[in-house]
Formats: structure tokens, sequence, C-alpha cells
């Protein structure tokens, strides 16, 4: 989403950082293009003139001058700026959800991915919250819309509320609340009928289920490529409605990003949540100092580490750790950690999270270091027996070929991934048998995860040095989890 936002504001801080000292007139050109670049993404006029007003303030000050690296330190005064765009007056509390049954009222235009958002949120709420939710369809205009909620119900676990023909929304919404109260669920989510456009007709109904279920919350779900036109629709839905909060949905498209950083100042209602695709489990807590980072090109460590704990189970994390202590790495367990890497969002996923590797990601992808490729590797390792996978030093050319062609893949291929597990399996034993490995776990373990919003650039920069050797374990992931040997060493040639 904020792609083209970061190519471009990457390439005006290329610029600053490669010179020893700046002027004013090299700030101000800087800022002109970035300016420039918040405009292409659609950041409306008044927001991109007060961030560059903000920043040139800051940026022409004593401490930016006096600076050993006035170019990153103007990097990293842009970072602040954006955190404090996107953050608005303060960060934002967590859902009012309580004092049970909390009513939560989704509200939006047709097609913004309202249902969808709502049995997101359920599940997410179900599962880190431990919460028991009933869901509750109000969309009486629209075909199917209460059958599809229920059907998401189902398929996230959680209870809808029986579908009555006949019943206006209100009287849903009455219903609604009474099961509420005598099922004893945690929350109740409503989710209410959209229109192509706002009107008289939907507000009124929207104010009239307001009424009735008093909600804890207000969430306006808005379609984030609706870019500017979403920051019209909030700023409608707040005055007629009241809202609490803002989720913008597709996230994950092609969108130039300029909505979100619109949405709070425009508002001054926070963002909560973030929609990054169709699945259910699709939906991020929105963290400004996070997004800021992507953005800058910084990488999101703590979303890569977030990532890596919800997919990977303690138990065989444990096993593993212990075998790599011992310096121990077969072909299972290389499966293993490609299996995981497509879990987390596979090796583009990866990538954007990773500090100083978004401008690798064309890199990798045009060398072929993708997803398809995690895919072959995965299927030439599934081609082997047990016995070639526990020792792969057991394979001669005819069995190569066998297996190659059981993945419907050339030889050439598995030798690739045969040397990439010895590189691998090389750096398990050195690091075995120096100490190495158990100080790597303990670190991974046991170390806090760096705060990159509190980081200067030059620190950044030592951090994401500091990841770049070793086995390509990285702070906070879970024990046993290691790059591949071909990422890694991306990582390190750059």
């Amino acid at each position: 989403m904020f792609e083209n936002l970061s190519e471009r504001l990457g390439g005006v801080f290329d610029r600053l950082t490669r010179q020893g000292a700046l002027t004013d007139a090299d700030v101000a050109t800087a800022l002109r293009e970035v300016r420039t670049a918040l405009l292409e993404a659609d950041v409306s006029l008044p927001v991109a003139r007060e961030f560059t007003k903000r920043v040139q303030a800051k940026a022409t000050g004593q401490h930016v001058t006096k600076s050993v690296t006035p170019g990153q330190q103007v990097v990293k005064i842009v970072h602040d700026e954006l955190i404090a765009v996107l953050q608005g007056e303060g960060p934002a509390d967590a859902l009012k959800i309580d004092n049970p049954p909390a009513a939560i009222l989704m509200v939006g235009l047709q097609g913004s991915g309202k249902t969808t958002t709502t049995a997101k949120l359920a599940k997410r709420l179900k599962d880190r919250q431990g919460k028991r939710i009933l869901l509750a369809s109000l969309d009486t205009n629209r075909p199917a819309a209460m059958e599809q909620l229920a059907i998401l119900a189902a398929q996230v676990g959680v209870d809808s509320l029986p579908i009555v023909a006949g019943q206006t929304a209100v009287q849903i919404a009455q219903r609604a609340k009474t099961q509420a109260s005598m099922g004893g669920y945690d929350i109740l989510m409503l989710d209410t009928a959209g229109r192509l456009h706002i009107d008289e007709v939907l507000m009124s109904e929207v104010q009239a289920v307001r009424d009735i279920a008093q909600p804890r919350e207000t969430l306006l779900v808005v379609d984030g490529l609706t870019g500017q036109d979403a920051v019209n629709v909030a700023a409608q839905f707040d005055g007629q409605v009241g809202i609490s909060g803002v989720v913008l949905t597709r996230m994950d498209g092609d969108g130039r990003g300029g909505a979100a950083l619109s949405m709070r100042h425009v508002t001054g209602k926070p963002i909560r949540f973030v929609g990054l695709g169709e699945k259910v489990d699709a939906l991020e807590e929105f963290d400004p100092e996070r997004v800021a980072g992507r953005i800058l090109g910084m990488g999101d460590i703590v979303a890569l580490v977030e990532k890596a704990r919800e997919t990977f189970e303690a138990e065989q994390a444990e096993r593993m750790a212990k075998r790599f202590a011992k310096g121990l790495f077969n072909m299972n367990d290389l499966k293993t950690q490609l299996d995981q890497m497509l879990k987390m969002g596979g090796m583009q996923g990866v990538m954007g999270m990773l500090p100083g590797m978004g401008k690798m990601q064309k890199a990798a992808a045009e060398a072929g270091m993708d997803d398809r490729m995690l895919r072959r590797q995965i299927a030439l390792i599934n081609s082997m027996t047990k016995k070639e996978r526990a020792n792969p030093d057991l394979l001669q050319a005819s069995r190569k070929k066998r297996i190659a062609a059981g993945a419907g893949l050339e030889v050439s291929e598995l030798n690739k991934l045969l040397k990439q597990h010895r590189q691998m399996a090389d750096m398990m034993k050195k690091m075995g048998k120096g100490g190495a490995m158990k100080q790597a776990l303990k670190g991974m373990m046991g170390g806090k995860t760096p705060d990159l919003a509190n980081m200067d650039p030059a620190e950044l920069e030592a951090a994401a040095k500091a990841m770049k050797g070793g086995m390509g374990g990285m702070p906070g992931l879970p024990r046993g989890m290691t790059l591949p040997a071909g990422l890694s060493g991306m990582m390190r040639k750059k």
C-alpha cells in the first residue's frame, strides 16, 4: 500500500545521506520532493503542507546542522513526524469491551468490507482475548447479507443471531441486545447496512440502531483504495453518527496509502485496524510507529516477531532449538523453515519487514527469490525418502534425477537446494561448537525486541548489520526460527 510513497521518500533520503553537511537549500529542495511524494500518494494538501512545514522547522535547527550525520538526522525527523501525523494527539486506547455485553457497531458504505471485517475482528477478539461473541446482521437490503455473516461466524467459531425474516434493523438490534444479555456474551457485534453513498435513509437507520444498542465502540469501515473520498466519508459519519475509530480495508492493494495519513489528521479519530486480505485472519492492529518504519524502509521487526510467534508451535520450536544447539540441521529442518516463511507472508512479506531490505524486494523477485522458489524447494524435499531427508549426503546422480523428476523440476534446482542446505548446516555446526548458538537462542527468547521508533538512523543501521551476520536468526524470534540461507546471504551481500 505504501510502496510508491516509500520508493519516492527513499530516493530523496538517499541523496541527503550521501552528503557530509546540509545547507538550508538542500533541506528545502528535499522537502519539496517530500511534499510532491505525499500529494502523489493521495495525502490531502493541508496535511502535506503542515507535515513539510513542521519537518522544515526542525531540520533547519541547530541539532541538525551540528549533527555528525545531518542527512540521517533529517530521516529521523521525518520518521518522527510521520508517526505524529498517523498517531494524532495521542495513542489510541484499547477497545472498550470491559462491560459485557459490550456492543460494537460496525458502520460504513456498501462494498467497504464491513461484513468480512466484522468476522475478522470477532476472530481476533475470540482468539487473543478469549471473548464470547455474538454477531448480528442488520442488513435487510443486500441479498444474502445475513446468510453471509452467519457463514463467516461459523468459520471463525463464534455465534450468530438466528435470522427472522421481515424484521427491521431496529427490531433486530433490540433482539440481538436481549439475546446477548441472556446468553452471557462478552461482546455483541452489529453489522449495519450500507449504501453506495451517504444519504438520509442510511444515516437515520444507523442513528436509530445506535440509540437502541448504546455501543461502546462505533467502528467505521472504509475501503483504503478510495483515497481522499474515504476521508470525506469518515468526516460525514463522525458528524452525524459519531465514530470511535476507523478500520481501513484492502490495505494490501495497490492504492497509494494517503488515506491513512490524512484520516487521523482530518477526523481526529484513531485508525484501529487495517485489513490486509480476504482471509479471516488478515487483520492487523494499526500501529503508527510500525507503519512509519515500513514507509521509510526501516522495516517492522515487531510485526515479523508477532507473525513468527503466531505460526510457530512452542514444542516444535523447543525440539529444533536443541538440535540447532548441537549443530544438527537436516532437510526436515530446512523444510520446516521454508514452511514457516510461507506462513509468515512469504519471501516478499518477510523482506518487507526487515530493516533496509525494502529496496531489495524487487531485486530478489527478479533473481527468482520468491514464494514460487520456496514452494519448488519444498516440493523437492517432499520428493525425497525419509532416509535422504535425514542424510542428504547419500544422494548420488541417479537418486538426484529421481527426486527432481518426482518434483517436476530440473536437477540443477536440486543442486542449488543442496548447496543452500550445506551453507545453513555449516553455520549451525560453527555456532554449536563455539557456544554462539546458545547465546543466540538466549537472545531470541529473552532479549528485548529493538525499539526502532526511538533509534536514530545510525543505531538502526548498526542493528540491521548485527542481524545480517551469523545464522540468519533475529532478536525476538522464537527458538528454532532462522532465515533460509538464500535470504540471509542476500542480507550479508548488501
